[in-house]
C-alpha cells in the first residue's frame, strides 16, 4: 500500500490562515518582521498546494514523505517587504524575539522564529511545474482579487 505525507508550508490565501491574519496589521502599515527576520519561511499558493495534491495523486510512483512548499523560500524579513511592497505599506515595525514568545509561546517559538528552508525536490522531479513559484507576483496575483 503506498503510504504519502504531504508536508505543508505556509499555504497561502486570502480567505483564511497566516496570510489573511496578516493583513489587517500590514493593510495598517504597523507590520514587520518577527524576531531578527532571518528564520526561512517555506511557503506554497493554495492554488499550487491543491494542484500538487492531485500531482501526487496521480503519480503512484511518489510515496512517503512530500514537501509542498514553493521552490523559492524566502526568510521572514524578505516576506514581510514583499509583502509590505504588494500592499504599498511601509514595514517598519519589529516584533523582537521575547515578545513573540510572550504573546505565541511555544507555537511563537515552533512556527514564527523557527526557520526552516525546505525544497520541494521529490515534487520537482516528478514533474510538477509551480504556477506560482515567487512570492512578489503571488502575492500580488492574490492581493488584486
Amino acid at each position: 500500500m503506498r503510504v504519502i505525507f504531504l508536508r505543508f508550508g505556509i499555504v497561502l490565501s486570502t480567505d483564511g490562515g497566516a496570510l489573511a491574519r496578516m493583513l489587517p496589521a500590514f493593510r495598517m502599515g504597523v507590520a514587520g518582521r518577527l524576531g531578527d527576520g532571518q528564520q526561512y519561511w517555506s511557503w506554497i499558493t493554495r492554488a499550487d498546494a491543491i494542484r500538487a495534491i492531485m500531482h501526487v495523486l496521480e503519480h503512484d510512483t511518489l510515496a512517503g514523505p512530500i514537501n509542498l512548499v514553493s521552490p523559492n523560500p524566502v526568510t521572514n524579513q524578505q516576506f514581510t517587504k514583499t509583502l509590505g511592497a504588494a500592499l504599498h505599506r511601509p514595514t517598519l515595525f519589529a516584533m523582537p524575539r521575547l515578545v513573540v514568545q510572550t504573546v505565541f509561546g511555544q507555537m511563537g517559538r515552533e512556527m514564527l522564529l523557527a526557520g526552516a528552508r525546505v525544497k520541494p525536490a521529490r515534487l520537482l522531479e516528478s514533474g510538477f511545474t509551480f504556477e506560482q513559484p515567487d512570492l512578489g507576483p503571488a502575492l500580488e496575483r492574490m492581493l488584486a482579487r
